[in-house]
């Protein structure tokens, strides 16, 4: 029988053991860095509690790069650094953490809306580093949304850190499969037409494959139209969250 895991919103456990359990916590994510809080807080997010290793270099910061949040950071709990320590498998070099609930996401329904802008889909991401980034440039890029399959989530503290929090403004979430849509369906697949080539029709969905393997064959069969990001002779691939932002930003108008 596997033990108990300790509520994270229970006063009577350890901030440690709070943070360790909301990493296990699906409605939840712990939030690493200034700008993954930032974001959480400039975007509505529902924080549980902030701690920081210095209350005054938090307010500095605020003061230069949010000020739109700064009265929120000032209720951070100021912690000794070894106990900051604790919180995170890696301190993050701003000193600011946060146990934040997760955004409910209903992929049927993201799959599906009216907006017009293109939705991001990722098939098997092979790094949570990378999955981040996507979710970043989808947010910067507006995208309406980011879904995608595999091990890795969204989610994920990693993730949510390499994103700077920017899940909160960018609608995302693990799928098992890519759901029914009535959105154009457009593949990135090295063997597609030049992307220049291509005008992106409206609500389209683009889709990217991992770096080695590219795209499996059953989503290729689903696309509507295969694009490629023209490369240098004997440049064999991008790096996805590149190959993302080359693409939302090759139909931004």
């Amino acid at each position: 029988m596997s033990e108990p895991q300790p509520d994270p919103t229970a006063p009577c456990t350890t901030r440690m053991e709070r943070y360790r359990a909301a990493r296990q916590d699906r409605k939840l994510v712990v939030l690493e860095g200034f700008h993954a809080v930032k974001h959480a807080l400039r975007f509505g997010a529902s924080i549980l509690e902030i701690a920081t290793r210095s209350q005054p270099e938090i307010d500095i910061l605020a003061q230069q790069l949010a000020p739109d949040v700064r009265a929120q950071l000032a209720g951070a709990d100021e912690l000794p650094q070894a106990e900051f320590d604790t919180l995170t498998p890696l301190p993050h070099p701003t000193g600011l953490v946060a146990i934040a609930h997760r955004n409910s996401v209903n992929p049927v329904n993201l799959a599906n809306s009216r907006a017009p802008n293109p939705l991001v889909f990722l098939e098997q991401p092979a790094h949570l580093g990378n999955l981040g980034a996507a979710v970043r440039v989808g947010a910067a890029a507006g995208a309406c949304g980011l879904l995608s399959t595999g091990q890795h989530d969204p989610w994920n503290p990693e993730a949510v850190r390499a994103a700077a929090g920017l899940q909160f403004a960018l609608a995302s979430a693990r799928v098992d499969k890519l759901p029914e849509t009535t959105r154009p369906l457009i593949a990135l697949d090295p063997e597609g037409e030049p992307i220049s080539s291509c005008p992106l029709p409206p609500r389209a969905i683009l889709a990217f494959g991992p770096e080695r393997h590219g795209l499996s064959q059953s989503v290729l069969q689903r696309a509507e139209h295969r694009i490629a990001i023209p490369m240098t002779r004997g440049v064999s691939s991008l790096n996805l969250a590149t190959a993302v932002a080359v693409a939302l930003y090759a139909f931004r108008d």
